[in-house]
């Protein structure tokens, strides 16, 4: 078979099957239905208190629809890597696209990844009380108990072996992960992570992206996290690039043993 490529969300996708090993992990077994979502360059792992895999296929498809066709409508929403101004009537994940990437000082499709998990994530939550949604490194959770969340790094000695502990039993919190060694998302930087925390799944999305493109070396880590705090929204950063790190806001970090990935 002949491989193509695909341009979205400002990146490249090889159309042929991958298996994506850079996924962050979440450790917990408060949810016990998991299930993955395929649908074109969407790749979903959800983990829910029921199998709701037919509901969340269906969600998928109704919001890259309504994606798909205001990309259709709207020649350059796709390649613009500045914020787009939305005109006019428009989806509602047109419009969050649209406010994280004003928000982050970048293009609406840095933040497509975080909304469609997100987007997805609330459609779940009519017929659930918890779910958790991954999207290429990009988390929407809510949980009635406390998550664990272990960063993947790339080739750092730091990769997996931290955790980022979140207790989202009030509101539901997205933890976002941009990186410029792996995976398939468009970063100017050469960090191996840049994990941003908010309430707003795309606006943890553009974030991770914006700081991420400030990172070239270790010594830009206090930089980056000057500029990323300066982003309305976004709750807490981390950033690893090789054997260095730096965090800020109100995280609970902590180390992570070898154990069974549960989700």
């Amino acid at each position: 078979m002949r491989s193509s490529k695909i341009v979205f969300h400002n990146c490249i996708y090889n159309d042929m099957f991958e298996e994506r090993t850079y996924r962050n992990q979440v450790y917990g077994k408060q949810l016990q239905a998991s299930f993955r979502v395929v649908v074109k360059e969407t790749d979903l792992f959800i983990r829910a208190g029921d199998n709701l895999k037919d509901i969340a296929r269906e969600s998928v498809l109704r919001h890259r629809r309504f994606l798909e066709n205001y990309m259709r409508e709207h020649a350059g929403f796709a390649e613009m890597l500045t914020p787009w101004e939305v005109r006019g009537p428009s989806p509602g994940i047109v419009r969050a696209m649209a406010y994280a990437g004003q928000q982050a000082g970048v293009g609406p499709m840095a933040a497509v990844a975080g909304a469609i998990a997100e987007s997805v994530g609330h459609d779940l939550l009519v017929r659930t009380g918890e779910v958790m949604v991954e999207n290429g490194g990009d988390l929407f959770i809510k949980s009635n108990k406390p998550v664990t969340i272990g960063i993947f790094a790339n080739t750092s000695p730091l990769s997996l072996r931290i955790g980022l502990r979140l207790d989202t039993g009030r509101q539901p919190m997205a933890v976002c992960t941009s990186s410029g060694t792996v995976g398939h998302s468009l970063s100017m930087g050469k960090a191996d992570a840049v994990c941003t925390v908010s309430a707003s799944c795309p606006l943890a999305d553009a974030a991770a992206t914006s700081i991420g493109n400030h990172v070239q070396t270790a010594g830009d880590i206090k930089q980056a996290i000057e500029i990323g705090k300066k982003i309305k929204g976004v709750e807490g950063i981390i950033i690893i690039i090789k054997d260095k790190i730096g965090m800020w806001g109100d995280l609970e970090i902590v180390p992570l043993q070898e154990k069974k990935v549960e989700f």
